[in-house]
């Protein structure tokens, strides 16, 4: 009962009431309308911000040991209780006002922290679809167990770590690998529970649930973090065990002095640390506004008060140096009877149905050409391999390599050469063929930041060290990372 009064007394409305209070005291005081001592609305600031400071205070001492029981809040209770010894309520109630401030102010910091746990906690789904005896049932994720078969349709989220034993699909693992693209996945491969099946139903077994699943892992390691993540001292606190022997020193021998108790309660009130109690909420907050507006997210002002040490900064590379959309870059045919024109108005049109971000990317790559798309016919999509459809009574296949091989396409060597290479440069590939042959190729990439490298330029003249961290493949990796000018590359990590 008595910590949740002073949570209240700490909270933004009992702090407002202070400095109400605080607005009429001085009103009164100024019109020279007085009131008796025990009717001053400056009391109301007193016991509403000042007996948290004082709680803290007389905790500290109990609690901590050693140099750590001196602290700011033993100054400021020192000074609050002093002013009010000698009748000035108003100073007392003005040193507690602003230090109420400076808490709610730093509570707002901390409280930017929790956000992003809370979104990965949302990211896992409460039920899952288990399959026994042929038949589905939903059941909780908690009650899933290790070797469970579980269905996971177009669209889901997996509750579990798991093995794909039929189906085939495009994952969306980007939660887990940053990779900017859906992954094809077929029997025998690993999904990560958290990860979004794209297109196609499979059916999986349960290899890791409950807290051993990758995604309640990466949970668990951020509330860690959190946990460990001491708050930023306060200016005033790192020199508390100098500035509070100092003040009390000081001000018993102004007093003794001047044989003026009014004496030492000045010299009491004058060194309260204010200005250094607010300092760095201050700070902190108008630092994180500023980012913000800037598209900058900062998760703690420990992390900023980190930054400033900092002499290495790791980059993530998809949405981060890059723009994180595709854009077709490459347009090869292998026809000498047609141009490069129609293989992208065939790969778009047969496309033109498709869900799949590679498919969607060549139909607005298409489209921002001002190309008129053909009707398809008998469109027919296999997830993670390719489309087919009839584009005015021609059959065509587009897709990936498997897919070609599986229907009986020819696939030549100038085109597997040519495919090579820019997958080297880290580009997804479209294969178009007819029911025989390879028509051409169209190849799509993540695009670098126009500003980009004049940033990495900047920090490398700073003496910085620039680390590019990715979950794409190695090659993919060190065809970016050579663009923007970085030498330590660390690719295909979670």
């Amino acid at each position: 009962m008595f910590n949740e009064i002073i949570e209240w007394l700490e909270g933004v409305t009992a702090t407002i009431i202070s400095g109400v209070a605080l607005v009429v005291s001085l009103v009164l005081n100024l019109v020279g309308v007085g009131v008796p001592i025990y009717l001053d609305p400056a009391w109301v600031a007193v016991m509403f911000s000042g007996v948290p400071i004082l709680y803290s205070a007389v905790k500290k001492l109990i609690v901590n040991k050693g140099i750590a029981k001196i602290s700011s809040s033993l100054l400021i209770a020192a000074a609050m209780i002093a002013s009010v010894a000698i009748g000035d309520l108003f100073a007392a109630g003005e040193i507690a006002f602003i230090m109420a401030i400076g808490e709610i102010l730093e509570d707002k910091t901390t409280a930017k922290a929790k956000k992003g746990l809370k979104k990965l906690i949302n990211l896992v789904p409460a039920t899952g679809r288990r399959i026994v005896n042929d038949e589905e049932q939903d059941v909780a994720a908690e009650k899933i167990a290790v070797g469970d078969i579980l269905r996971i349709l177009p669209g889901e989220t997996r509750p579990v770590d798991g093995v794909i034993i039929s189906g085939e699909t495009s994952v969306d693992q980007s939660i887990m690998t940053g990779e900017s693209l859906p992954i094809d996945k077929s029997v025998g491969d690993s999904l990560f529970c958290g990860t979004v099946n794209c297109f196609g139903s499979v059916d999986i077994k349960a290899t890791k649930v409950g807290n051993n699943s990758s995604l309640q892992k990466l949970i668990k390691m951020v509330k860690d973090a959190e946990n460990k993540k001491a708050p930023i001292q306060r200016t005033a606190d790192k020199w508390a065990n100098l500035l509070v022997p100092v003040a009390l020193l000081l001000a018993v021998v102004a007093g003794l002095l001047k044989q003026d108790i009014v004496v030492a309660v000045t010299m009491l009130v004058v060194f309260c640390p204010c200005a250094l109690v607010l300092a760095t909420p201050t700070a902190v907050m108008a630092a994180i506004g500023q980012a913000t507006k800037h598209g900058v997210i900062i998760k703690s002002g420990e992390a900023l008060e980190r930054m400033g040490k900092a002499d290495t900064v790791a980059f993530d590379k998809t949405g981060t140096l890059t723009n994180g959309e595709l854009e077709v870059s490459n347009i090869i045919s292998f026809s000498d009877s047609m141009a490069k024109g129609k293989i992208l108005l065939l790969a778009a049109s047969a496309e033109s149905k498709s869900e799949h971000p590679l498919g969607k990317a060549i139909v607005n790559f298409a489209k921002s050409q001002g190309v008129n798309l053909l009707s398809a016919e008998n469109f027919k999509m296999e997830a993670g391999k390719g489309v087919f459809a009839e584009i005015d009574g021609q059959r065509l296949c587009c897709g990936n390599e498997k897919y070609l091989r599986d229907n009986a396409i020819d696939i030549s060597s100038e085109c597997i050469k040519a495919a090579d290479e820019l997958r080297k440069q880290g580009k997804a590939l479209v294969f178009v063929a007819d029911e025989r042959k390879v028509l051409g190729l169209i190849a799509l990439a993540d695009t670098v930041r126009p500003d980009a490298p004049e940033m990495i330029k900047s920090l490398k003249n700073t003496n910085t060290d620039i680390v590019l961290l990715t979950g794409d493949n190695n090659k993919a990796a060190d065809y970016f990372a050579d663009q923007l000018g970085i030498k330590q590359v660390r690719a295909e990590l979670l």
